[in-house]
Parts: structure tokens; C-alpha cells; sequence
């Protein structure tokens, strides 16, 4: 994915040009991923742009942090005000954020003392997974890549080192002409995508792989179970086995970057009919709907810039 760079970013207390942005090439962070981070969005509404959920965003950060026993420097109000304050200064309409602490520069031995840095950056994204994937959705295969057993990387931190598991199974997906992969846990059931939470669509409800499946406890995925249960619609969170992707009605991805993202095909067999359905389409009017003003903010959701 090409990227054009922003003129700014926060780093280490101030905004600076994004090429003074430095990071030594000894940090422990580089060396051993030693580092924690966020993805959050910002949205254009009738009230001015809004950042989706950041209190939440940076409560998972500092929870993150502590897993991996990370003293963050700074406490959630100044990064909230760092997050608003760089979106300012790139002058965006709407922003993908991405706040991030890692070890720097100090000890070179896994449990060394080093400084932590952090940064906050934000730049323009459309659609994560392609320009037309909200609409036409995406084809997506089963990983021969599994997602780490329990007790062995922590799954419910959002930490720069667990992405390896990622990067291997998106880039084998990407490498067999899908355009994403899913993980199964160790123990063989369902886990989640390469970075999003799955969502599986039966007789009108929607069921969903629990925490303990090795996967991140995704804002997303909190807020379309929030958004179904107010809709009336049912939402069960319960271990399913592989063979389950090929007998759904609906199958859909979801995360900040992914937003919810349709999967109209699994292994080379259609999902349902081969398009998104019609649960799917509806829970995208309601996210999308907190943005536009018909779904009602009930509960705060929304910190404007």
C-alpha cells in the first residue's frame, strides 16, 4: 500500500516535521518489537470531525503497556490532546491515528532498562483492504499460518511483536491472490483475520469467536455487538470450527482499518450468495449511521476535534 507522508507528527512531547521523527537503529523496539499502539479513525459529521471512541482507544493502549511492563510517560489526557492537536496541524478532514509507545534507545538485553518513546501520527486512509471492498467485499482463505496457544504471547495486548503472526498470514493471502487471510486458534477452531474480528451471520443472528480464541478484543467488534443487541438483533459469542466459514449465510471482517469489511468467498467457495448480505448492509448503515447523524450517539462515542 503506497502512502504519501503527512507534514507533521507528535513525538516525545511536541509537534515536529515528520522526517525529524527518529528513531535510533539500536532501540529495543526495533530489535525485539518491544512496542505498543493503537489504529484509530476520525470522521467528517455534522458537528465537525470526530475522533471514534478515542478514551477507549487509549485505555487499551495503557492496558497494553502494562501487560508488557511499559511505563508510558504520558498520561491519556495529553495523547488525547496530542491525537486532536496533529490532525490539526496536518490540516486533515478525517485521519487514521496511530499513537504508539515503544522502548528506545538504552540496554541492548531483552529485559535491558530503556527510555520509553511515543508518538502519535495521522495521516488520510480510505478503505483498508481496497478502494471498492465495503461494497463488492473480499475474497478470503483459510491461513495455514495459526494464532498463538494461550499462556504464550499475551493476544489481548495490541503489541508491535504479536503482528508478526499477522504479517504472515495476510502476506500469504495477498501472495495466493486473496485479499485476506483468517487464522485458526491452536486449537484448531476460529480465531480471527490477519488483524479483524470475524463476524458469521445464522438464521438472522450474528455469532462471533470469544476472546479466548486468541484474538484482540477489537473496539469494532464491541461496537457492532453494542449497535446489533440495541437493533434487537441476537449476538452469540461462541467457539466455531472452520467448517462453519462455508456454511454461514453472511461472513463479515471488522476493525478500525477494516471498518466492516463484506467476505463474499472463503477458500473459493461463495459465502451465502457470493455478495454481502443483508445483515451486513444494515450494520454498516448503523456504524457508518454515527457518523452521518442517523444512528444517535447515545453513548459518547464521539470526541470532536
Amino acid at each position: 500500500m503506497s502512502m504519501n507522508y503527512p507534514e507533521h507528527i507528535w513525538h516525545n512531547g511536541r509537534i515536529k516535521p515528520w522526517a525529524e521523527a527518529t528513531v535510533h537503529v539500536m532501540a529495543h523496539g526495533l530489535h525485539y518489537g518491544s512496542s505498543v499502539f493503537e489504529g484509530i479513525r476520525s470522521y467528517p459529521t455534522p458537528k465537525g470531525q470526530a475522533i471514534f471512541r478515542l478514551g477507549e482507544h487509549l485505555k487499551r493502549l495503557y492496558a497494553s503497556a502494562r501487560i508488557y511492563d511499559m511505563a508510558i510517560p504520558y498520561d491519556s489526557d495529553t495523547l488525547a490532546a496530542a491525537c486532536r492537536d496533529v490532525i490539526k496541524a496536518n490540516g486533515l478532514a478525517r485521519a487514521y491515528l496511530r499513537p504508539i509507545a515503544y522502548r528506545g534507545l538504552g540496554g541492548f538485553g531483552l529485559s535491558a532498562e530503556t527510555p520509553v518513546d511515543v508518538a502519535v501520527a495521522a495521516w488520510h486512509m480510505g478503505p483498508y483492504l481496497g478502494p471498492d471492498v465495503l461494497e463488492a467485499g473480499i475474497d478470503a482463505c483459510v491461513s495455514s499460518w495459526q494464532r498463538f496457544a494461550p499462556n504464550t504471547i499475551p493476544a489481548g495486548a495490541k503489541a508491535g511483536g504479536n503482528y508478526l503472526n499477522g504479517q504472515l498470514v495476510a502476506r500469504e493471502a495477498r501472495r495466493l491472490g486473496f485479499g485476506e487471510g483468517i487464522a485458526l486458534a491452536s486449537t484448531g477452531l476460529l480465531s480471527e483475520g490477519a488483524g479483524e474480528n470475524l463476524f458469521l451471520v445464522f438464521d438472522g443472528a450474528l455469532h462471533t469467536t470469544p476472546v479466548s480464541a486468541a484474538l484482540l478484543n477489537g473496539i469494532t467488534r464491541n461496537t457492532i455487538i453494542t449497535l446489533a443487541r440495541d437493533a434487537g438483533i441476537e449476538v452469540v459469542e461462541r467457539d466455531l470450527p472452520r467448517e462453519y466459514l462455508y456454511l454461514c449465510d453472511e461472513l463479515f471482517m471488522c476493525g478500525t482499518a477494516a471498518e466492516i469489511t463484506p467476505i463474499r468467498s472463503v477458500d473459493g467457495r461463495p459465502v451465502g450468495t457470493g455478495k454481502p448480505g443483508a445483515l451486513t448492509r444494515r450494520l454498516q448503515s448503523l456504524f457508518f449511521g454515527l457518523f452521518d447523524g442517523s444512528t444517535p450517539d447515545k453513548r459518547g462515542w464521539l470526541d470532536y476535534v
